[in-house]
This record gives C-alpha cells, structure tokens and sequence, in this order.
C-alpha cells in the first residue's frame, strides 16, 4: 500500500486515473499531503498562507463530484500551490517583502480563476523572496526557503515555494512566475521539470516586459496537463496570445531529423562550471544518437546587454523601493536595497537606452536560435549554493550573472523548458534547459518529454522524500487524518 509521502508525490495523471476508477479520493490526497507538509514544512518553509481546513473542504466536495461522475474540471481533486504574487481573492501579497504593506486582492488572477474552475484544490500559496529580484529562497518577510534535496542547498527563485513544494512532494502542480529565470532556477537546482511558456500563452493579471507564468512539476506530462489548465483565455490580460486549440497532451514523438542547437556559452556572466557544461553535452548526445543534427550555437549575448537589463531592472524596483516609508525601507533585504540603489536618479535617456538594449535582446535571441526546432543549453553555470547566499555569486557587480541562458528567452518571449539532466559529483541536480521557436511551447514540451523518457538512468531523479529525516514513522493511507491548521 503507498505510503503518505508516495501518494503525495504521485504524479497528476496518475491521480486523476485513481479519482476515475474510485480507487484514490480526493481527501485522501489532500490529508496524505497535509501529512508531508506538517512533516517537513519547519525545515523547508514553503508556504506563506496555507489553510489545511478550507483546502480539505474543496477536497470534500471534489471526492462528492466524483462519485456522482460529473468532476468540474480537468484537475479535479489535485492538489495545487500558487505563488504569492499570483492573487487570490482577500489573501495578502506581501511579494516576500518585509517592508512593503501587503496588497489584499479583490478579485482573483486570471491563473486563480482556471485553477478554481478545473476542480484543482489550493493548498495555500508559496513564498518568494523580495520583490522576486534575488535567485535565492531568501526573503526579508519569509526568511530562508530551503532545498528538499538539502537544507543547506538554495531553491533557487523568485520561486522557492513552488520549487520546494514541487521538489518536496507537496503535491504535483505547482505555480511559478518568471522574468529572468523564476522558474527555471529552481528548475534546475531542484531537478524539476518546468516551462516558461511563451508570452502571453498563460493571462496574468499584471503582464510586463518578460513577465510569464508557468507549471513546476516532477514530470513532463503534469506540466503539459496542468498548461491545458492555466493557458486557457483571459480577457483581462490585453498581451496575452490569442486562443488556440493546442493538445497539450500530445507528447509522443521523436526527435530524428530535428535539428538541435547546442548553446554553451552565453556571451556574458559568469562561466561554467565544467560539471553543468558536461551534463548538458551528455543530453545533447542523447539526441544526437536519436538521429537529431546537433550543431553548435555562437554566443549571441554581450555583458553590455546583460548589464544595460540589470540597470532597467534596478531602476524599476528603485521606484518600489523610494515609494516606502524610510522606516520601511529597513526593513527591506540588504542585498535588494543595495542592488536597487544602483538604479538610482538614472536619467530617462539612459533607460530608454537600457530597453532599447533589451530590443536587441529580442533581436539577437530570435536570430541566433531560428535555424534550429529546439536549443539545449544550460540553464545557470552553477549547481545549487548554500541557502542563506541571496546570489549565486557574492558581490554586488555579479548580481544577473548567472541568468545568460534564461533571461534572453524572456525578453524574446520564446518557450524555454527544464528537464533534469544530471548531477554533481555532491548530488546537486543539474537542468538543461530545452527552448524552441516562439510559439512552439507544444513542441518544447514534446523534446522534453521525449528526453525525460530517453535520458540515462544516472540523470533521473530519485525524489528525495524523506532524504532529510523529517519524514519518519510511515504511514499507510488506510486512515484519514484530520486536516491541521499550521
């Protein structure tokens, strides 16, 4: 019989099968994942609002529709966590920031809204750090957000909660955002697979310059179900790509006679490390030997491109920043406050400047990488740091330059998707990420999940859910617990 943290971590396609054929419910779901986040949330510190009572509640009336065989929708009954800056109506989004006065959202995001409509039930929402602008799980407000591989391992960010609580087995769908590399960092340092779809393929309510939303998940196929959910049409979102009838759900294929461009170096940043850049060589070969024409891809970034983003970038959040109270500005991380001053009395001449570099991101971005269906390249020159480190690289002048591989993805708005691929000789998981043309997020999906079922067994995640200890005294799911508030 599964164990609680093995029904848990199971796979939505695999739960919904069970909902179908009655032999899974949804409250035993739901009260098996309670159970693995009463066990490991002190350690890992997913969550920034969870309410186990209500969440129970919409198990309770998904198992009622079940039974009478009229589910709402395509996740009914599946566990879900959003993001905290994804809005829920009444729940406040402090977006991770101990200085700001949290926002409490009348009316749900476009993302809460599908989600609700598809039966999926919201465990709570998922903490990120300062205004999302450290790769890091930590937070001002939140504190450190932690590795479920381990502790003393980053997340990754802005979406550490999401990452954690993917990685960690709170269930299998889970929201993330991303400007630079917001889904794909945690992604690839905690051995997810996740996609940054292209712009406007999921509405959000506050769309911006690069901005997107995405599922991180376990496995391919929740990721390509849960996009069936979220990519569905809203009309608030004014950027978001017009409807269209996509089957998210056809992942067969192969890759012969694909041709497959191999990018690994970015042009900017800081070098790989030469674990990350063999990984990735190894996913190329696997493609190459599948009959893809593998090629090389140039640099096509520059630092002064990535630094002119970096300042665009600081000068927004400076305009958050100077907008608090002195008082309140205290409270704001050390690392955002001096990062953001670099943005500081900028005069608007340099930051057209700045998006006029970002227009030749775009440029350079879709150039380089249309000769190829799809590009595999690292996903960050480094494997997972030490948790309590707001960067992957100490001192203030490096602080984008680990994000020359994702961050073009945004600013060309192309699908860019994260398989894990490896490990380091510690065992930190390693990512290549998979992006393709703009628009072909289907067929981003179907190479990654063609390599998750092709890869090495070397490269396959053994979920580390229990690998910390937290998790003792096994239980089968024979009994219901009562739901606990945290």
């Amino acid at each position: 019989m599964l164990t609680e943290q093995g029904l848990a971590a199971m796979p939505a396609v695999e739960m919904l099968a069970g909902f179908a054929d009655r032999t899974l419910s949804p409250v035993q779901v739901h009260d098996a994942v309670q159970s693995v986040i009463e066990a490991r949330e002190s350690v890992l510190n997913a969550f920034w609002v969870r309410d186990p009572d209500e969440s129970r509640k919409a198990a309770l009336a998904s198992e009622a529709r079940w039974a009478a065989g009229e589910p709402l929708g395509l996740i009914d009954g599946v566990p879900v966590t959003l993001k905290e800056n994804v809005a829920r109506r009444g729940v406040p989004m402090p977006s991770g920031n101990a200085g700001t006065e949290p926002v409490v959202p009348e009316a749900d995001a476009p993302i809460t809204a599908r989600v609700a409509e598809s039966g999926g039930v919201i465990l709570g929402s998922t903490v990120m750090p300062d205004w999302g602008m450290l790769s890091s799980g930590v937070s001002s407000r939140h504190g450190i957000t932690r590795s479920p591989w381990n502790p003393g391992w980053t997340t990754g960010g802005s979406s550490s909660g999401a990452g954690a609580a993917a990685a960690g087995g709170y269930g299998p769908l889970h929201v993330g955002t991303d400007i630079g590399g917001s889904i794909r960092l945690p992604g690839t340092w905690l051995g997810l697979a996740t996609l940054k779809p292209s712009y406007g393929r999921i509405p959000l309510d506050t769309p911006y310059l690069g901005r997107a939303a995405g599922p991180m998940t376990r496995t391919v196929a929740d990721a390509a179900l849960f996009m069936r959910v979220l990519s569905r049409p809203d009309p608030r979102d004014w950027s978001s790509l017009p409807p269209q009838d996509i089957d998210w759900s056809a992942l067969d294929g192969e890759v012969r006679g694909l041709r497959v461009g191999v990018h690994l170096e970015a042009g900017c940043g800081e070098p790989c490390d030469a674990e990350i850049t063999a990984a990735v060589n190894r996913a190329a070969a696997v493609f190459e030997a599948a009959g893809a024409v593998v090629e090389p891809v140039g640099e096509f970034m520059t630092q002064e491109l990535l630094d002119d983003l970096d300042l665009f970038l600081r000068v927004r959040s400076w305009n958050d920043f100077r907008a608090l109270e002195p008082e309140a500005r205290l409270r704001v991380h050390p690392h955002v406050i001096r990062w953001c001053q670099g943005g500081a009395d900028v005069p608007g001449t340099r930051v057209l400047q700045c998006y006029q570099q970002i227009m030749s991101i775009q440029a350079r971005t879709v150039a380089a990488t249309l000769p190829y269906d799809l590009v595999l390249s690292p996903v960050a020159p480094v494997a997972a740091f030490p948790a309590e480190q707001p960067m992957p690289f100490p001192g203030d002048e490096k602080t984008m330059a680990h994000i020359g591989f994702t961050a073009p993805y945004n600013m060309s708005g192309q699908p860019a998707a994260t398989v894990n691929c490896g490990f380091t000789a510690d065992r930190r998981p390693i990512g290549v990420q998979i992006a393709g043309r703009r628009f072909d997020d289907l067929g981003v999906l179907r190479a990654a999940a063609w390599y998750e079922r092709n890869r090495p067994a070397e490269a396959v995640p053994h979920w580390p859910d229990n690998a910390d200890g937290a998790l003792t005294g096994e239980k089968t799911t024979s009994t219901t617990p009562e739901g606990k508030k945290p």
